[in-house]
């Protein structure tokens, strides 16, 4: 078990792969922590260094009462650093996907390319943030599981998947206060008039049937940036790490690989 002291805080991650191999680093979405990536890592080539870590209030990462994206991204910078990655391809799923854009915007060197896995620019309203927040903390995390859990997965995968109980087992457990600190910082993030600006190459992949980012907002954020390529997978909600991770291990290495 590896552990990343932050002052007073507790990050847990995973750094695995040759040290000189091409590094890819993942940042996980709300509601779960850096497991959600191991269906996927399963079928990605052995040459590629792999960082995971679970964000702040996630997993085993400490709490962290309210923070920004911002925040968040000097968490993974210093992680980085930590670990002694320079420069990386950034794998950001959901509000990873804002973290990497935070990380992208504040220190541009340290990322070599981005893949975007069901994120946007934008995510959400603040009335729907404020609405759900506080909707957990009356109720707790299974006020929203279901509803959640259909927006993450397509319904044949949640009535047939057999691994379907682990990953809503994994949602319920995620703390009530991690959870809404950082939907408080997914509610204010908005990165809209800063993608003309993210030049570099960029991936945009979207579940067909995702509900929590759908393609029309993912086509919408690609649109906005100078050098993006979009894909959609079919049969796929909004986590694709899992729902099809042979499918994502696929693309993302081809993306890597290519460009």
């Amino acid at each position: 078990m590896d552990v990343f002291r932050i002052g007073t805080r507790a990050l847990h991650y995973r750094d695995s792969g040759p040290r000189d191999g091409e590094a890819l680093v993942f940042s996980n979405s709300l509601g779960t922590d850096f497991r959600i990536w191991d269906p996927m890592l399963a079928h990605l080539s052995p040459d590629f260094r792999v960082l995971c870590y679970d964000t702040a209030g996630h997993g085993l990462s400490d709490l962290s009462g309210e923070r920004s994206i911002e925040d968040h991204a000097d968490d993974l910078l210093a992680l980085m650093g930590h670990v002694g990655i320079e420069r990386a391809t950034i794998i950001g799923l959901s509000v990873g996907g804002l973290i990497a854009q935070a990380l992208r915007k504040a220190s541009p060197n340290r990322v070599e390319r981005v893949v975007f896995c069901d994120t946007a620019h934008k995510i959400g309203t603040d009335a729907i943030w404020n609405e759900r927040i506080d909707l957990i903390e009356r109720g707790g995390m299974e006020a929203v599981a279901d509803a959640t859990l259909e927006r993450w997965f397509t319904a044949g995968f949640r009535t047939k998947a057999t691994t379907f109980p682990i990953w809503r087992a994994m949602l319920v457990r995620t703390p009530v206060a991690g959870y809404c600190d950082l939907g408080r910082a997914i509610r204010d993030a908005d990165f809209t008039e800063d993608c003309a600006a993210m030049d570099l190459d960029a991936l945009c992949i979207c579940g067909a049937e995702d509900g929590s980012t759908p393609p029309v907002l993912m086509q919408d954020f690609a649109s906005r940036l100078p050098r993006a390529r979009y894909v959609e997978i079919q049969n796929c909600g909004h986590i694709p790490c899992v729902e099809q991770p042979k499918h994502l291990a696929r693309t993302i290495q081809d993306f890597v690989r290519d460009t």
